[in-house]
């Protein structure tokens, strides 16, 4: 299980740094936005497949959870560095891939230190959609999630007590 969710981490954190990311804005950034949403929400119907799917679900869910929030961390930051690289005064700071890493993960975590903050309506309002999409990462998917891996466990059951 911690192989699997340490490799998640690496291959996509790794894939962040090396693959370059183009200046986006108006409808490209939009589509961005709504590629990652679909993806996210993609890797969590993916996923809760998997959790039915498994001998050992509740551990299953653990990999899931493991392997979406660096997922989620790499497609904003992937957005924020984006945005950054079309308009260098969108954010407080030029971000480059660390910055915007950074940035994702302050925001997600709520912590807000400042140091980096958006500059532009439209920023702000990418920030915003991810902060009601963590919300919705941190509660609702998790709560998916673990509820496929109790579900497959009271299968399992069941069929244990026929």
């Amino acid at each position: 299980m911690f192989v699997e969710i340490a490799a998640a981490w690496g291959l996509l954190i790794g894939v962040f740094y090396i693959l370059p990311v183009d200046g986006s804005s108006g409808k490209a950034l939009a589509i961005r936005l709504v590629a990652s949403v679909i993806i996210i929400f993609g890797v969590v119907l993916w996923q809760w497949r998997r959790i039915n799917a498994s001998e050992l679900p509740e551990l299953r869910a653990a990999v899931a959870v493991g392997f979406l929030v660096p997922l989620f961390f790499v497609l904003f930051a992937t957005t924020y560095l984006s945005m950054s690289h079309a308009g260098p005064t969108t954010f407080s700071q030029v971000l480059d891939h660390t910055r915007a890493l950074y940035f994702t993960i302050t925001v997600f975590s709520t912590v807000g230190f400042g140091d980096i903050t958006p500059r532009t309506d439209v920023a702000r309002a990418i920030v915003m959609t991810q902060m009601v999409l963590d919300l919705i990462v941190i509660g609702v998917a998790l709560r998916i999630l673990f509820t496929a891996a109790q579900q497959r466990l009271d299968a399992g059951s069941d069929e244990a007590s026929s």
